[in-house]
């Protein structure tokens, strides 16, 4: 290293201590100055005294920030043990972050400074995040934990297990790939479903549609349309928020395809952004036209936890049924066997056939083929939802979701047809 950039580094390491110092010195500021562990002064110190450390070590010897670190670890050892004299209720956080920032210290010395540099910043973050982190966790049901747990119990050791190679009819069914799916569909509904049930409907119809989509836009459209029928003045935002979620439904379709077969990106790419944007634009102006009606406050009911097992080995049974069907049917009616399978499908799911498609793309059906199939797909289930929330919700929510939807499908056959006229096109193949 050159003179500069041991400066940068130093500055670096004392930089880090200033961060996380500065988090620490807040959060104790009430307390009397003999009674803190560490303020931001020590914590700079203990930041600079690692990147020196680092330093010194590249020119001679690791032994030297390891002997560094067992010494402040006993400092802190016989510091919260005297401590622990006093109050028998103890954390340990502020012990953990200082060797953090003497670890972090070394290691903007010695090694890649912006990862050093994140994992700061990430620790910051977590250190002032303490009251929202235990708000979450008191709003968790043990059942949600539990499901969790299994899912990655699961995930980590069974998946890595699952034999990786086709069975059945065309080899279409793949253990390892079909649970892989599992995996990836429910831990994106889950995104969703934690946001829902850590913040409800109080962030309004946007974040409502936005969580809900993510979660499930079908569950989100019956639950939003199922609020209106206790409370008539929320018709509009409940329409937007209907409308939301399924715009996102499209966005959702492009990060499945992304992952499973990009090759299907191209040619689904303008329709389905298409799709979003007039969906979105058609959500404000239902929001627009209500004349600032309150938005929804109830908490979302009916919206299953993705992280179920039986949820979750109910998509992977959809998915295994999707796959088959396409697979009879193209065999029996070519094309029109795919489309009709897609039809089916969208009727109660989209991911199912977007991942069965994205499965069988480039062995068993062609990208522009597949494209066709995953559109009819969305279209049929926003159709779907238009009379889910006609039928849920009544005309007053219906209606506008209705009007909306009439206008998305129409706009994203005129982006398949734009892309067919640049070359990008579904109707081939």
């Amino acid at each position: 290293m050159n003179e500069q950039d041991v400066f940068l580094r130093l500055g670096l390491a004392l930089a880090i201590g200033l961060l996380l110092g500065l988090e620490r010195g807040w959060r104790g500021r009430t307390e009397m100055e003999g009674d803190r562990i560490a303020g931001i002064r020590t914590f700079a110190l203990t930041g600079l005294l690692g990147g020196v450390s680092g330093w010194l070590a590249d020119m001679t010897t690791m032994v030297l920030p390891a002997l560094v670190l067992l010494a402040i670890g006993v400092l802190l050892a016989a510091s919260y043990w005297g401590r622990l004299q006093r109050n028998d209720d103890l954390g340990l956080t502020t012990e953990i972050a200082l060797l953090l920032a003497f670890v972090l210290g070394v290691a903007s010395a010695i090694a890649a400074v912006a990862p050093v540099a994140a994992a700061a910043v990430v620790a910051a973050m977590l250190l002032s995040m303490k009251s929202a982190l235990h708000g979450w966790i008191e709003k968790i049901e043990r059942f949600e934990l539990e499901a969790l747990f299994k899912l990655a119990l699961l995930s980590a050791v069974i998946l890595p297990l699952l034999p990786d190679k086709g069975y059945g009819p065309g080899e279409v069914l793949n253990p390892y790939e079909l649970w892989w799916a599992v995996v990836i569909v429910a831990g994106l509904s889950f995104v969703g479903y934690s946001a829902i049930r850590l913040v409800g409907a109080r962030l309004g119809i946007l974040a409502t549609g936005l969580f809900g989509g993510l979660a499930s836009s079908t569950s989100t459209t019956l639950a939003l349309s199922r609020i209106v029928q206790a409370q008539q003045s929320l018709a509009a935002p409940a329409a937007a928020g209907i409308v939301i979620a399924g715009s996102v439904t499209f966005l959702r379709i492009l990060v499945l395809v992304a992952v499973f077969e990009p090759a299907l990106l191209a040619p689904l790419a303008v329709p389905m952004a298409i799709m979003a944007v007039v969906g979105l634009a058609g959500a404000m102006l239902i929001q627009f036209l209500a004349n600032g009606e309150r938005s929804p406050r109830d908490e979302l009911r009916g919206i299953a936890n993705p992280l179920e097992l039986t949820t979750a080995l109910t998509f992977g049974a959809i998915l295994a049924m999707v796959l088959l069907a396409i697979h009879y049917l193209e065999g029996w009616l070519g094309a029109s066997g795919v489309y009709a399978a897609a039809a089916m499908s969208g009727v109660t799911d989209v991911d199912a056939l977007t991942i069965s498609v994205s499965r069988l793309v480039g062995a068993d059906i062609a990208a522009a083929r597949g494209a066709i199939a995953v559109f009819i797909a969305a279209a049929v289930n926003t159709a779907v939802k238009a009379g889910i929330s006609l039928v849920a919700g009544g005309r007053r929510v219906g209606f506008r979701v209705i009007a909306v939807y009439a206008a998305v499908i129409p706009a994203g056959v005129a982006g398949l047809m734009f892309m067919s006229s640049q070359g990008v096109s579904p109707f081939e193949g």
